[in-house]
């Protein structure tokens, strides 16, 4: 697997990966790693591209997110992921879906979101006030869920 793991050393690289990697302390009590949080990050403009980022960082190949052959290699890709420092553990469990979930429920959909509050406000004021309520309730409830679903399991 020496083409994957280079594929993954060059995403951690990017841009992307860098800022991922920058969020990584912060989404670490949510149970999400550097490349959650990156597909996260890239998800901020449409909530949709979660899963194809998911996707492009997990090496699932090609496809869309309603393919059943794609969806089932990024399923296999999600089920095999590690934690970078612990190669035994696996990235992805109950407790981390369901924060993954909580998160996505709770916080701000779009920047699209954010731009008709702007427009229909006239104002910086409450898309600046939605965005960092929306996220900081989103971010309170996942960890929640996480810290309790760690606890349980």
């Amino acid at each position: 697997d020496s083409i994957h793991d280079l594929q993954s050393e060059w995403k951690g690289q990017s841009w992307l990966g860098r800022a991922g990697q920058g969020l990584a302390p912060i989404v670490r009590p949510l149970g999400w790693d550097w490349r959650i949080g990156m597909a996260a990050l890239a998800s901020f403009p449409a909530r949709e591209v979660m899963v194809g980022t998911l996707g492009l960082i997990f090496s699932a190949g090609e496809g869309e997110a309603d393919d059943d052959e794609y969806r089932a290699a990024l399923g296999d890709r999600l089920r095999s992921a590690t934690w970078d420092e612990a190669p035994d553990r696996p990235l992805f469990s109950v407790p981390v879906a369901l924060s993954i979930m909580v998160f996505f429920a709770l916080c701000c959909q779009c920047v699209s979101t954010l731009a008709v509050i702007k427009r229909e406000t006239n104002s910086w004021g409450w898309p600046v006030f939605t965005f960092v309520y929306m996220t900081a309730l989103a971010y309170l409830g996942a960890l929640a869920v996480y810290q309790v679903g760690s606890l349980l399991t």
